[in-house]
């Protein structure tokens, strides 16, 4: 007997990595699959004088750090700043960072990376890389006890949207008499397309047909926005408009009414395979 066929068919539309935590991502069309979500995903991270990680929420400007990645390293350029090349594979000395409660082993990248940074931010910073031996874990309460490592991530590997979820957002903008936004702002991993709008939040684990074999990716947790979908990313301006619209109606429930918008995923099945544009998806609801 064949097996029954997957309720919901798509395919990977878009893949972006961010490789430096709250700097702008870089679209590619495919990455490496890695237990810790997309290779080079999250591993530098900004931290000030007391280790402490800082994003956009604080200094919205971070919008305008561009990586690019290159075979050996990542380069990053900023308005009126010469390009700050980091050699992928070197890092100076072991320091102690705390990403939200989580206190973690990482490496700083020096003096160099520490005063581009400070200069272009305006403040004293310092750009440190994740500690490969470390082991991070998301929330074992939302994975369902499966450890599921991840680097400077908010909490986990891996994040989903698709088309449809921005073009509703941006319905109901247009509504508003606000203008359309990117995806960019919602800072996605995947970019699912031929779903409907949201359907992200109801899949069970997602069948990648990955070059090398099946990838699984299971979503476990909606994730909550905060205000960085308001900045701009061409700008470093902020808003409320995008917050605004999100709370009339994606108050969630699964998270005591806070705001959502993509799904946050954890890797079942696929490290070391290649995920590329234009793959596909397959997948079943979920019932939970």
């Amino acid at each position: 007997m064949s097996a029954n066929p997957p309720d919901v068919t798509a395919r990977i539309a878009r893949l972006f990595v961010y490789p430096v935590k709250s700097c702008a991502g870089v679209e590619v069309q495919e990455a490496v699959l890695t237990e810790s979500g997309l290779d080079l995903d999250r591993a530098w991270m900004v931290v000030d004088s007391d280790g402490e990680f800082v994003s956009q929420r604080e200094l919205p400007r971070m919008a305008l750090i561009r990586p690019q990645l290159k075979h050996l390293d990542v380069v990053l350029r900023a308005p009126g700043m010469l390009a700050l090349h980091l050699s992928i594979d070197t890092v100076e000395a072991p320091v102690r960072v705390r990403v939200w409660d989580d206190e973690v082993p990482a490496f700083d990248m020096g003096a160099v990376a520490a005063q581009w940074f400070t200069d272009f931010l305006g403040r004293p910073l310092r750009l440190v890389r994740f500690d490969p031996d470390h082991r991070r874990l998301s929330s074992l309460q939302w994975t369902g006890g499966v450890e599921a490592p991840n680097q400077f991530s908010d909490g986990y590997p891996l994040l989903v949207t698709s088309e449809a979820s921005l073009a509703e957002v941006n319905r109901r903008l247009s509504a508003r008499g606000e203008a359309p936004v990117g995806i960019e702002r919602f800072r996605p991993n995947l970019v699912l397309a031929d779903v409907e709008a949201h359907d992200e939040d109801r899949l069970a684990d997602l069948h990648v047909e990955a070059e090398g074999g099946e990838a699984v990716l299971r979503a476990v947790k909606p994730c909550a926005r905060c205000p960085i979908p308001d900045v701009d990313p061409a700008t470093g301006d902020t808003g409320t408009a995008v917050r605004d619209t999100l709370q009339a109606y994606r108050a969630d429930a699964r998270l005591n009414g806070a705001v959502t918008f993509g799904m946050n995923a954890i890797v079942i099945q696929g490290d070391g395979l290649t995920l590329r544009v234009g793959q596909g998806v397959r997948a079943a609801w979920r019932f939970d």
